[in-house]
């Protein structure tokens, strides 16, 4: 990237400040009286944005364009010249992230900032074609690239219609969300100042690194918890193997309360994929405190699940328990519905239901790879393979898409980043994806914080009298540097850059 000198100025200026900052440990966010609320109620203004359809063909679409949905506050912002926080929404109803986000509000009432949570395309209410977006040939404008161009359109009109053309923006996001604001620093540096990346597996998903990770991740979380929680959970699944070996589906389904007896390899392989991805979601969002964000959740849910596993008498019994911890939060269900409560899909670590889940689906068909597969030798799981030629094999079925392997490492760099700058890449030690990410800092812009005792984008949570103190300081560490990267944007675009 070519700079002028003073925006070589800018960049150097800020990376000194920010090692002056690395040694700062206490939080603001720690207690509630050190100068203004730490659990701020935004009242979010939802509205719409008239958004162009295709950003990158004149001839598909014309000029025509979608209701792209989105969530503004000003309440903390000072008008006109305090920041903008832009949350690059993720893959789903964008009300989930912004009631599950609160530090970047807590931010904003500290720096006086504009918060904006912007829906990504067909997820939620923001759907190019209604009801009829995920017939094909409509949802093949369901890109990364299509999602960042909104961003950068929605970002920059905005900024014009609110009188902010001097306002630094800087973006957040979580999981895949964080990896979009990755791609937005990278991608429209004039419009984005810096981008806090929290649990963003950018190199994992860009079919870099091992197919098994991800899984022996997972259980890694309850083994940590206790090895002997792992041997249960791998016991169990043995058992379940056993019977359907033998074809014993009636035991089957009374001990896993199931609405209809199994009756093949095929219902066996979908319960599988049902109660592995209970234990992903376990180890995912093992908060330190009760949740209701991706369902519900108790505090701790690896220890319960483990409590769980290691408390029963029978094991069968003991992991239809622990998987209820998911699938049947309030005890209502009178039994499981295998094809209901769970969707196979080109994840392997679940895509979700509804709509939203469609919408995923097709992106992991296409430039998200995420080839997963669990082998119960590293982990604690049944053999279920994932491989490159059986995603396409699928994608090909059910979309009419052939994956691109390597397509976006291609796009947006892979590991290759050190030209990058202004980059908080988040990640917390209890969370599978973490290793599918930025572990260590590139450069003195490019900074990795580990969080010991995070889970997936803690660091993006409201306060909690539960937090540790990890992420305490993680979320210092975060403030500092982004108040660093507007001071300086700031100055920046004074002088005409």
């Amino acid at each position: 990237m070519n700079m002028t000198n003073w925006g070589f100025i800018c960049v150097v200026v800020l990376l000194s400040r920010y090692s002056e900052t690395q040694g700062l440990t206490h939080s603001r966010f720690q207690v509630k009286n050190h100068g203004y609320s730490t659990d701020p109620k935004p009242q979010f203004k939802e509205k719409y944005f008239p958004q162009i359809m295709d950003h990158f063909n004149f001839n598909s679409m014309g000029n025509g364009t979608y209701e792209q949905r989105y969530l503004i506050t000003d309440e903390y912002w000072k008008s006109g010249s305090g920041p903008i926080f832009f949350y690059t929404g993720n893959e789903g109803d964008i009300w989930e992230f912004a009631l599950n986000s609160g530090f970047i509000t807590e931010l904003a009432a500290q720096q006086r900032a504009l918060v904006i949570f912007a829906e990504h395309r067909y997820y939620g209410k923001s759907l190019p074609f209604g009801q009829d977006s995920f017939n094909i040939p409509e949802v093949g404008l369901l890109t990364v690239e299509q999602a960042l161009a909104d961003y950068a359109i929605m970002i920059t009109e905005l900024k014009q219609q609110l009188g902010a053309s001097a306002c630094p923006v800087i973006v957040f996001g979580g999981s895949y969300g964080g990896m979009l604001s990755v791609y937005m620093r990278l991608r429209y540096p004039n419009i984005v100042a810096g981008a806090l990346a929290a649990s963003a597996p950018i190199l994992s998903t860009a079919g870099m690194g091992e197919s098994k990770q991800f899984f022996q991740d997972v259980t890694s979380d309850f083994e940590n918890y206790a090895p002997e929680c792992r041997d249960a959970v791998r016991g169990a699944f043995q058992r379940l193997q056993d019977l359907a070996q033998i074809e014993d589906y009636g035991r089957i389904q009374s001990a896993f309360s199931l609405c209809k007896t199994p009756s093949s390899y095929k219902d066996i392989h979908q319960l599988n994929g049902l109660l592995r991805n209970a234990f992903t979601l376990m180890a995912m969002l093992d908060y330190p405190y009760s949740t209701h964000f991706m369902g519900s959740m108790p505090a701790n849910p690896v220890k319960v699940a483990c409590d769980t596993m290691l408390g029963g008498a029978d094991l069968l019994h003991a992991l239809k328990d622990t998987a209820g911890i998911v699938y049947n939060s309030t005890g209502d269900l009178t039994c499981f519905d295998l094809y209901t409560l769970y969707v196979e899909c080109a994840d392997p670590t679940g895509c979700g239901l509804g709509f939203n889940s469609l919408a995923w689906d097709y992106q992991a068909c296409t430039e998200i790879e995420m080839c997963y597969e669990s082998n119960n030798v590293s982990d604690m799981f049944p053999l279920m393979p994932f491989t490159e030629k059986q995603r396409e094999q699928y994608c090909s079925k059910r979309w009419g898409v052939i994956p691109r392997p390597g397509w976006l490492k291609t796009q947006f760099w892979g590991d290759a980043l050190s030209t990058a700058s202004n980059i908080i890449f988040s990640n917390g030690d209890l969370d599978p994806w973490a290793n599918g990410g930025v572990r260590k800092s590139l450069s003195s812009s490019l900074i990795a914080i580990n969080i010991s005792e995070g889970a997936h984008h803690l660091d993006l949570r409201e306060a909690n009298d539960a937090d540790p103190a990890s992420v305490i300081k993680a979320r210092k560490m975060e403030s500092d540097t982004i108040a660093q990267w507007v001071k300086m944007e700031r100055k920046c675009l004074q002088r005409g850059f």
